[in-house]
This record gives C-alpha cells, sequence and structure tokens, in this order.
C-alpha cells in the first residue's frame, strides 16, 4: 500500500468529543450527537485517519414534548453528550449523560457494527464520564471542575450498593487552571491515568490538555499539562479526547479542536511515554500531516449524497433528523424515488419543523442541492433547504394565502441576522434567537424548483483581514431548470455558539403555519465536497 500525507483534523466535519477503542486491527469511536436522531454515532477505521459510519447506539432516547420539538420545547444544546466508549467481556458499552434528562445512560451490544443495543438508566447527571473495567469492577469517573469517582455493578449497568461515591479531587482548587471536564480515564503500567481539558488561568487562556496520574485508584493524583497547541488556528486548542494504542504497540492521542462554525473537528496526536508519562505531539506541537497508507477502496463517504431510491422506508446512515421524527410523516415509499415530508403539527420556523433531515457539513467548502416539488404544499407552508445552527439560513418556496409562490431566503431573527425591512413570522419568544425572519423573497412560477447552499469554511490569514479563521458563509440561490442559478438574498455568516453546541447542518424541511395536512417532496440530495 502507497503512503500518503493526510492532515489534521484527520475529519473537517463536527465530530465531537471522540472516545475511540481498538479492536484487533479495527478502531471504532463514538462521538456526541447532542439533538441529532438517530445518535451516538460509531465510526470505523483501519488506520485512526479514515473513517467511515458503521453504527448508532439508538435511534430516539427519550420521549417527551422537549425530544420530540413540540409545543415549543426542544433539546437544542442538550440531548447526549460526551459518550464514553469501551470494550470488556465480548460486549461493547456506550455511556453518556444527558442535560435535559439529569441522567446517566448506559448501552450495550455484542455487535458494535451492526448490532442493536440494550439501554440502562442511572439517575442523576454524570458530567462527561467515563467507564473504567479494572479487575472485575466498574466506575465511572465525571464531573466539571470537582470529579467523582463512582461504583457500578460488575456488568455496568447500574450503581453498586455500598460502592465507591466520593468526590476524587477539586481542579479548580489546585492552581492549575478554571475547571477540568471531558474525563478520559485508563490503567497502564499499574497507573491510573485520567486526561482532562481546562481554560488555564493564565498566558495564552486557550483550551489545553492535562493528564492526571496515580498508583492508587483513589489517589492521590499528580498532573501535568500534556499538550497546548493549536495547529496555527485562532486561538483554539487542541484538546479533549482520549489514548489508543496500534497493534504494533504505538500510541496516539484522539482529540479535537473547535473550528469555527463547521464544529468540533477530531484530530490525531501521536503520544510517547516517558517515566510513565504520556508525551503527546511532536516537540510539543499537533503534526499538521500524519503518514497514512491510502484509503481504503470501500470508505463510504460521511456525507453523501442520496437520489432517495429506497426499497423500503429505512434511510442511509449518514441521515439524522432534528430531534425525534415523527415516523408517520415521511417517506421514501409513497413515492418511488422521492423523500416526502408531510405536516402534522403547526410551526413558525425552520428550528421548530418537525422531521428536518440533515447531514453534516465538511470544510473546506462544500456544496448541497436538492430538487423541491411544492405541488401538495397548502397556503402557509414552507419547504426547502437550510443551513442548520442557532443562526440559520435558509432558502425555498412559500406558499401564499391565494396559494401563489414565492422564493424565500430565511434566517434567524436575531437583530444581525437580517436588514431593517425584514418580515416577521410572528414567531415571538419560541425561537431562542428572535424566530425567523424573511431576508428576500421574489414570486415564482412553476411548482419544482432547483435549491443550493454553498458552505465556505476555508482559513488561512488572506481570507480574514490578517486572522487565521474560517471564512464561514454560506450561499443561497434556486433555479427553474437546474443549470442557471440566481442568487437568493443574502450570504449568511455562520457560526458556532453554544444554543445548538453543533456544527452547521444542511436540512431538508417542510413545515405548517396555517393547517397540516400537505406534503413536499424532494426527488434528490447532491453533496460535492470541495477540497
Amino acid at each position: 500500500m502507497s503512503t500518503a500525507n493526510v492532515a489534521n483534523p484527520v475529519l473537517w466535519a463536527d465530530y465531537p468529543d471522540p472516545s475511540v477503542i481498538r479492536v484487533g486491527a479495527s478502531y471504532y469511536m463514538v462521538s456526541t450527537s447532542m439533538h441529532s436522531m438517530p445518535g451516538c454515532p460509531i465510526l470505523k477505521s483501519s488506520d485512526l485517519l479514515h473513517w467511515e459510519l458503521v453504527n448508532y447506539v439508538y435511534d430516539t432516547f427519550e420521549d417527551n414534548d422537549a425530544h420530540n420539538l413540540r409545543n415549543g420545547s426542544h433539546i437544542y444544546g442538550k440531548g447526549s453528550w460526551a459518550a464514553t466508549l469501551r470494550q470488556h467481556g465480548g460486549l461493547f458499552y456506550v455511556g453518556f449523560s444527558s442535560l435535559d434528562t439529569n441522567q446517566f445512560y448506559v448501552y450495550r451490544t455484542a455487535d458494535i457494527e451492526k448490532g442493536s443495543w440494550e439501554r440502562f438508566v442511572i439517575p442523576g447527571l454524570h458530567h462527561d464520564p467515563s467507564l473504567l473495567f479494572d479487575d472485575g469492577r466498574v466506575f465511572v469517573f465525571h464531573g466539571n471542575g470537582d470529579i467523582r469517582i463512582r461504583e457500578l455493578t460488575a456488568d455496568a449497568t447500574a450503581v453498586k450498593p455500598d460502592g465507591i461515591d466520593q468526590l476524587l479531587f477539586e481542579t479548580a482548587r489546585e492552581g492549575i487552571g478554571l475547571r477540568c471536564e471531558g474525563c478520559h480515564a485508563y490503567k497502564r503500567n499499574g497507573y491510573y491515568y485520567l486526561f482532562f481539558i481546562e481554560w488555564p488561568r493564565t498566558g495564552n487562556g486557550r483550551r489545553r490538555q492535562l493528564a492526571y496520574r496515580s498508583s492508587e485508584l483513589l489517589g492521590p493524583y499528580e498532573s501535568r499539562i500534556v499538550l497546548d497547541d493549536n495547529l496555527d488556528y485562532g486561538n483554539n486548542g487542541v484538546a479533549q479526547g482520549g489514548i489508543v494504542d496500534t497493534p504494533d504497540g504505538d500510541w496516539y492521542a484522539v482529540l479535537f479542536q473547535d473550528h469555527g462554525a463547521v464544529g468540533r473537528i477530531p484530530c490525531v496526536v501521536p503520544v510517547s511515554w516517558e517515566d510513565d508519562w504520556p508525551v503527546f505531539g511532536v516537540n510539543g506541537r499537533v503534526p499538521k500531516t500524519l503518514a497514512a497508507g491510502s484509503a481504503p477502496a470501500s470508505l463510504a463517504p460521511l456525507v453523501t449524497s442520496d437520489e432517495f431510491e429506497y426499497e423500503r422506508n429505512k434511510l442511509s446512515l449518514n441521515w439524522q433528523w432534528n430531534h425525534n421524527p415523527d415516523n408517520e410523516l415521511w417517506s421514501v415509499t409513497d413515492r418511488p424515488g422521492w423523500l416526502r415530508l408531510k405536516t402534522g403539527s403547526l410551526a413558525d420556523s425552520v428550528e421548530f419543523a418537525r422531521n428536518t433531515l440533515t447531514q453534516r457539513t465538511e470544510g473546506p467548502s462544500c456544496v448541497a442541492t436538492a430538487l423541491l416539488d411544492a405541488t401538495s404544499m397548502l397556503p402557509g407552508d414552507r419547504a426547502g433547504m437550510v443551513a442548520l445552527q442557532g443562526r440559520f439560513g435558509a432558502v425555498g418556496l412559500r406558499v401564499e394565502e391565494d396559494g401563489a409562490k414565492r422564493i424565500v431566503m430565511c434566517s434567524t431573527g436575531s437583530p444581525e441576522a437580517g436588514r431593517a425591512d425584514v418580515e416577521s413570522s410572528g414567531m415571538g419568544d419560541a425561537g431562542k434567537n428572535g424566530g425567523e425572519m424573511v431576508v428576500w423573497s421574489a414570486p415564482y412560477e412553476g411548482e419544482t424548483v432547483h435549491l443550493r447552499i454553498e458552505f465556505d469554511f476555508r482559513t488561512g490569514s488572506g481570507l480574514n483581514s490578517g486572522s487565521n479563521v474560517s471564512v464561514d458563509r454560506a450561499f443561497f440561490s434556486y433555479s427553474s431548470d437546474g443549470e442557471t442559478w440566481i442568487s437568493a438574498g443574502e450570504p449568511l455568516q455562520m457560526r458556532y455558539a453554544l444554543d445548538h453546541f453543533m456544527g452547521c447542518r444542511i436540512g431538508l424541511f417542510h413545515y405548517a403555519s396555517r393547517s397540516v395536512g400537505g406534503w413536499a417532496d424532494f426527488d434528490y440530495f447532491r453533496y460535492v465536497r470541495q477540497q
């Protein structure tokens, strides 16, 4: 196999909080998925550098108004956080906490690639948990500043009665930094290792990676800074994640970096050992490239086009719904070769549109197009394609009260999102950012329209007035024939924020603002990542 260089970050897409294990010659990763369903994606790799999606841990994990995007409730910025992945005794375990339910979830399966997962629920928030199987005992380390240890039953499905449950240490009082979180726990050569991120009080103030070490489970623990590097991107430290060994005995860390609107993207960092302390990077830096063999010929893309040619109502793994879907209101078989999105409830914004179907975006830039058939949409309906974050932008069709259609470009209704003459949807307090506003519109003749969003996540000082950060702009257009494209409204200045806590996604949506019962059909979704 020929060798080539793979650039760091190894995935220019939103896969935050990576937790990686090795099983034989294969590596598996789980990542945070927040409000996207199905959730906790499982990725597979043969070299830590080339990854493909093979499974999800759950289709949905709760059934309530917030998870179902009903009655103005939502789980944006909540849902599943910072999952931990482990294998023990022939079973695979994934654990995560949910901020909205205040519970700790443990899932297990015998087949990580094709199997279904059995669920167990442990009351109480376990912030950024890490499972550790240790000579017949099982522990979960968790916390934000106050780091705790809790003992579980031997099968890791419940709290062990009379087991260890105590504060391990308080990072904010040790003079190192403002709070540690993002725990990843390991045992190697007789030492317990806990890896964290922290924000230092002094110096450059960016996130950095710490290691705590002790020969005793309950300490005392000593600590070191093991990585403080930004890969020459803004002041965004590469941090949070764990370590994994190769079959040849080499070690690597899989961490992530905040990278603007595209999200939090994984990096691979070589690790060596000195006096049983991990040493991250090359001369303290994250390498910009890593030597690798050729990508496997059968490697499936993480974001993909779709002609919606399915024999049954089961979409490809690349798709995730925004919140829990209503499975009675979507179909790829009602009209073969088309995705049909029906309305069953009212909404005033694409943020609260049930059954919005999404995929990630990728850097450095990418383009998505879709063909919408609005024949069966009702007055008050809106359908189209969205660049979905807390500060979103969308392009599509709106059906007026008299049945006439207009092309509309909508954006978040925050003061900086549009001009003074925008139309307000009247969403009011339901939208955290002020609702949805029509930035631009124009009459449209015809029942079908091609839609396009171009995403620019390029980085470099020449693009950003001397600052090495991302462009983070989305451009919207439409076409009646798929060949001649007309700009729709203004470019959207995207941004990453904690209201959604997720990188920008591409979504196909349809919602009703007046009456339910209509539907919108999408003939294709075509995606191109531009290198």
